[in-house]
């Protein structure tokens, strides 16, 4: 991420009041891209703001860098930030055979916190197989995991599901099998995501229709956290070349909530290399479930960087640090040459970087792993009058 000029700054202030400096300022990017960008002001200390005149702040322009990997071999990653203050994360584990949790006070801390197995496939039968992709809910004061799996005796009749616990930890609780969530019509469908929104729940999840190849995304509103309620309608299906590279594949979709809009984060084609994300936008007043409401970014928004050795960078959630700032979580490996199914190579790592809006208030995801580069410091021009 190359910096090519940071936008003018100035405010204004009153004898003896001390100026209130602008948390984010305006950043050029190379490429075009105008963002807001947290900066942390460093100057201003002596000065005296009991005369009139015109005086100069300098501060550096903040983009945190987390470690990288956040945690190893951890697909499909899923943080979420809980009203006691803790970070929960999960995410598919390499054995594709049980679901576990770790929590943490900060986000960096989650890569060293305790990890625990709170729930393991059936030895036969439904539930047996390829246990995927779950995510972390808290809703209507217990806790929630949707995740997918397969059938021992079909491995890939694989299907939505959701576990509940009522205690106060999850990582503690004892955990109830809710069973499966009935769609429509019944075929491979994996990577559910909930949200709330005007007062109704919704699901969004990946299928194959029935005897096709296609992995469309679909949206419903939601009776309670394990039962769909009404029609299914088809949010997205892959129709350009990006989203059909190895696959014809949209899934893994990640709901957002800022200015005004819905952004649904996706991700597209196979899952090597070519693994990208896409981008749905609706506002926050229409329909959701008119697929009229959401329109889709022609371009991918997130792709592999070469640089960074990042490739795939895909099945992201978001999540906010502890200053509120937006974070993109996703996955990626550090390298593109993959022997057999990529589905079996286990070091696609949980990855976390900031996500940055551009002025027009629309995400900008940046490239997997990137620096910031340039020109990073920042010049507030303050005038006492």
């Amino acid at each position: 991420m190359i910096v090519k000029q940071v936008n003018p700054v100035s405010v204004h202030t009153t004898v003896g009041a001390k100026p209130v400096l602008p948390s984010k300022v305006a950043v050029e990017l190379e490429g075009g891209n105008t963002v807001e960008m947290p900066v942390e002001w460093t100057g201003g200390e002596n000065i005296d703001y009991q005369n009139e005149g015109k005086y100069e702040i300098e501060g550096n322009l903040y983009y945190k860098q987390y470690p990288r990997p956040l945690i190893e071999q951890r697909a499909d990653p899923y943080i979420y930030l809980h009203e006691d203050g803790y970070y929960y994360f999960t995410g598919s584990h390499p054995l594709y055979d049980r679901i576990v949790l770790r929590r943490a006070k900060t986000i960096e801390e989650l890569s060293q916190a305790e990890e625990v197995t709170v729930w393991v496939k059936r030895q036969e039968g439904i539930l047996s197989e390829h246990i995927w992709a779950p995510e972390i809910h808290f809703i209507d004061g217990k806790w929630y995991i949707h995740f997918a799996a397969g059938d021992k005796d079909d491995v890939w009749a694989i299907r939505p599901y959701v576990l509940e616990t009522s205690s106060a930890n999850p990582l503690e609780g004892d955990w109830l099998e809710k069973g499966q969530i009935n769609t429509a019509f019944q075929s491979f469908s994996l990577d559910a995501t909930t949200f709330e929104h005007k007062g109704s729940r919704y699901l969004v999840w990946a299928q194959k229709v029935e005897e096709d190849t296609v992995s469309n995304m679909y949206i419903a509103k939601m009776k309670n956290p394990w039962t769909l309620e009404g029609e299914q309608v088809l949010l997205s299906t892959p129709e350009f070349k990006w989203e059909q590279q190895g696959f014809y594949v949209n899934e893994g979709p990640s709901l957002l909530k800022r200015n005004g809009k819905l952004f649904i984060s996706y991700s597209a084609s196979a899952t090597d290399d070519r693994y990208v994300m896409g981008l749905l936008t609706a506002d926050e007043s229409s329909d959701l479930l008119d697929p009229d409401s959401w329109k889709k970014e022609p371009t991918p928004v997130f792709v592999s960087n070469e640089q960074q050795q990042q490739y795939g960078p895909g099945h992201n959630c978001f999540i906010v640090d502890e200053e509120g700032n937006d974070l993109l979580v996703y996955h990626a490996r550090p390298y593109k040459e993959i022997t057999g199914n990529p589905l079996y190579d286990h070091n696609r790592h949980a990855r976390i970087q900031p996500l940055l809006w551009r002025t027009n208030g629309t995400p900008y995801f940046g490239s997997p792993g990137e620096m910031l580069e340039g020109e990073t410091t920042v010049k507030c021009s303050v005038e006492v009058e």
